[in-house]
């Protein structure tokens, strides 16, 4: 936090704020100076997300107060108000296709990229339990696709026809055979959905094409979901959208990649882990996949957390090599509210950290696999190609504020000469932290003042990155 002494602190005014309103707790980061070349971080403020009080704008408002308290100022004014929202479990959303490889997969990615929380995935024609299964998830909206452009039709209709007829309240995404456009609208055209039919994102089947329903399901969130109590109001109080925060980190993980080149970054959180990458991948690796993969691809672990889902990780190392470590988890579980309160708590939470963030990067990474055929052995390559990557960055609370957060990133990367299978990064990897924990703010700030967000996320890592990386290009075109 800046030194707010030389601030007036009777009438202390803002430039932005950005509230990043989350399912437990909303928080409030303030920036200034956003006009200038010296933007600055200037404070956070917290308090409990009010959900169950029926009106998230009472946590705001009170997360607002404890930023004008850790600011010591008397009255507090601001000239914009951003927000980010995973409020009342985030952008629920299942997913229709034909190919689960290939339709189903490439729906899966625009979902996950645009920051929803994918609760159901299903390939080829839906069932009754499927349906039914539907219904008891309650999604915030339906994505629809199946077919590369000019092919395979009838299962894309089937399945519009029988979610049609459930008649859900709900937005309903179409992203599949460009032939069905029109069946697909007649289809829909008495019911109560709003419809958006978007361009296929699966085209061809060497092409994926995930960015236009990216973009309709980012404003379809922002036109049509409300996601808890009181949020329609924060719509009126906001500028621009509210945008979910998954893709906000997305957003402005895109934006390092153009500056500095191919990037991972990893967010351990409370409940789940989520790893963003940003990179094309080797030639050598390209020229062997199975099926294309997204430039920008979004993978979250939901049996991956610290707090609400510690006994997976703590499963996944074993009860007994903790306690071996001389850990007292009986203890642990009695005690541990989400945040170290001592040494020994802190070590323990250090290698559960490691623990999720090395399987979730395995999880998100794709892998080398051999095929047998009457040719003899044949060498393929499937998912996510993370060799080429050379960021890797931490965000989200575990890699931010525990000390050894760094040494754990620092493992990610496989030694060259390593024979593991999974395409993890290969050689050294520059690792970066974003200490004030602002990347989710940053990225919904990007949208508008793209330059001072960066300026702003280079502070948080403490290197002025992008302006290296901006000075090493130069030379190389001298």
């Amino acid at each position: 936090m800046k030194d707010v002494g030389k601030w007036k602190k009777n009438s202390m005014k803002i430039d932005i704020l950005v509230a990043e309103i989350g399912s437990t707790t909303t928080v409030v980061n303030a920036f200034h100076n956003i006009h200038t070349d010296t933007p600055e971080f200037v404070g956070q403020g917290q308090a409990a997300t009010t959900v169950e009080e029926g009106d998230v704008r009472i946590g705001l408002e009170n997360s607002i107060q404890d930023l004008q308290r850790n600011l010591k100022a008397d009255t507090l004014t601001y000239d914009e108000l951003f927000a980010t929202s995973s409020a009342a479990g985030g952008l629920k959303m299942t997913v229709h296709g034909l190919v689960f490889d290939m339709t189903a997969r490439a729906a899966k990615e625009a979902a996950l990229g645009a920051g929803a929380i994918v609760k159901m995935v299903t390939a080829g024609n839906m069932r009754r339990t499927d349906i039914k299964k539907i219904q008891e998830e309650n999604p915030n909206i339906i994505l629809i696709a199946g077919g590369v452009d000019y092919g395979e039709r009838e299962t894309a209709l089937n399945n519009a026809e029988k979610l049609a007829e459930l008649n859900l309240p709900i937005p309903v995404i179409y992203a599949g055979n460009i032939e069905n456009d029109e069946e697909v609208k007649l289809i829909f055209e008495n019911y109560d959905n709003d419809l958006y039919v978007v361009e296929n994102v699966f085209p061809k089947i060497d092409e994926l094409n995930v960015e236009p329903t990216r973009k309709v399901i980012q404003d379809t969130f922002e036109k049509h979901i409300v996601h808890a109590p009181g949020m329609e109001h924060v719509y009126d109080i906001v500028n621009g959208t509210i945008t979910p925060t998954p893709a906000a980190v997305m957003n402005l993980s895109k934006l390092i990649h153009d500056r500095i080149g191919d990037v991972l970054v990893i967010d351990v959180g409370g409940a789940t882990t989520d790893v963003h990458s940003v990179t094309e991948g080797t030639e050598a690796i390209a020229k062997i996949q199975v099926a294309p993969e997204p430039i920008a691809k979004r993978t979250v672990e939901g049996d991956l957390g610290l707090y609400v889902n510690k006994e997976n990780v703590i499963d996944l190392i074993g009860e007994e090599e903790l306690e071996k470590q001389g850990f007292d988890l009986e203890t642990f579980r009695k005690e541990y509210h989400s945040i170290p309160k001592n040494d020994q708590e802190r070590k323990l939470v250090e290698i559960l950290s490691e623990a999720a963030t090395l399987t979730a990067v395995e999880r998100h990474a794709g892998q080398i696999r051999y095929v047998y055929g009457p040719t003899g052995r044949s060498t393929l390559a499937q998912g996510k190609d993370l060799s080429n990557v050379k960021f890797v960055i931490g965000t989200g609370g575990a890699l931010t504020r525990l000390p050894n957060g760094p040494d754990i990133l620092k493992k990610i990367p496989k030694d060259k000469k390593s024979k593991s299978p999974i395409l993890l990064p290969t050689g050294t990897v520059k690792v970066l932290i974003d200490h004030d924990y602002i990347m989710a703010s940053l990225g919904v700030l990007a949208f508008k003042y793209e330059d001072a967000a960066l300026k702003l996320l280079e502070q948080s890592f403490g290197e002025n990155v992008f302006e290296q990386a901006a000075k090493e290009r130069e030379s190389e075109e001298v």
